[in-house]
């Protein structure tokens, strides 16, 4: 398959990533297991999105030392777009953890740990799919349609379904746990499970695990296929992916009590996703450029941000 990623590439991705979870592991454990403020939040994630800037900027210089700068141009907004893509994409997926956190009541002291297991899973997860993907689309292009195809229904689907609340008590994965598995009332500290008389028993924190590792395999299935959109190079897709799942820990504290406030989002995450499956849809008729697709996207996000702001949901009446 087709890539800029040479085995130096991969290496200091790779190795930039293991330095960035470390250090973002160690600090988090320097600081005890503690509730995150605002301002924590808001630094971590703008530090994040410097991070994949300066890689963006290094990627940029590195083609374009090697390939020129026509070639340098295009990868850089090849992965600005695909970022912007997916972190977008990526507040949903915030939305639901929330949902899922807030439902099982998890203590603030261990939501850092759950989001950061899941966000390992998430990155693993991802790197499969997403070399699969590349491989078959390799062989058979005609996937590219049927991937348009799914991100238009999908996005469709996430319009009508927008502003209605999820019902976890109809989730598959919960009831299953909940009819095989023994289940403590309430939770152990941080144990995933712990034996009592005998009998092992599993903690709400294994079930929110769970929980978050079928919503982090919900979100690759409809997130990947939309980056394809954008490029076939699996590095690029591999990179803006990472480092936008990189950076859902922080973002999902300092959304955690502002998502009322972007009530209008989700209708947003729609349209773009409608967008890029129809920008799939017409690639063998007319290849939008990803100038183009970038600034369709991020003027879909600030409007539906703006009007987010400007028309606040309304709350209804205390009973």
């Amino acid at each position: 398959m087709e890539t800029i990623g040479n085995p130096w590439l991969w290496a200091g991705f790779g190795g930039l990533v293991v330095i960035a979870l470390l250090v973002d592991l160690v600090l988090m454990r320097h600081g005890g297991p503690h509730k995150v403020t605002f301002k924590e939040a808001a630094w971590w994630s703008l530090g994040w999105v410097a991070l994949a800037m300066v890689f963006n900027g290094a990627l940029w210089w590195y083609v374009n030392e090697t390939a020129g700068l026509v070639e340098a141009n295009r990868v850089g907004l090849e992965f600005l777009t695909g970022y912007l893509v997916e972190k977008a994409l990526a507040v949903d997926n915030i939305f639901v953890f929330l949902m899922v956190m807030t439902y099982f009541a998890v203590p603030e002291e261990q939501r850092q740990r759950v989001l950061v297991i899941g966000i390992l899973g998430a990155i693993v997860l991802r790197s499969i799919l997403i070399f699969a993907g590349a491989a078959l689309l390799q062989h058979f292009h005609w996937l590219l349609y049927l991937f348009g195809a799914f991100l238009l229904l999908t996005g469709i689907k996430m319009w009508f379904a927008a502003g209605k609340e999820p019902d976890l008590e109809k989730n598959p994965a919960l009831r299953w746990m909940r009819g095989h598995l023994k289940l403590t009332d309430g939770y152990r500290g941080d144990k995933l499970s712990v034996r009592e008389n005998g009998t092992r028993w599993f903690t709400p924190l294994f079930v929110v695990l769970v929980l978050i590792g079928v919503t982090d395999v919900i979100f690759a299935v409809d997130s990947i296929p939309a980056i394809f959109a954008i490029t076939s190079d699996p590095f690029i897709v591999l990179t803006s992916n990472v480092f936008a799942v990189l950076g859902l820990r922080a973002m999902f504290f300092l959304l955690a009590g502002m998502a009322d406030r972007f009530h209008l989002l989700p209708y947003g995450l729609a349209v773009v996703l409608g967008f890029i499956g129809i920008k799939m849809l017409l690639i063998d008729v007319y290849k939008i450029p990803v100038p183009w697709a970038l600034g369709t996207v991020a003027a879909i996000l600030a409007v539906t941000v703006a009007l987010s702001l400007a028309r606040p949901q309304k709350t209804e009446p205390a009973a």
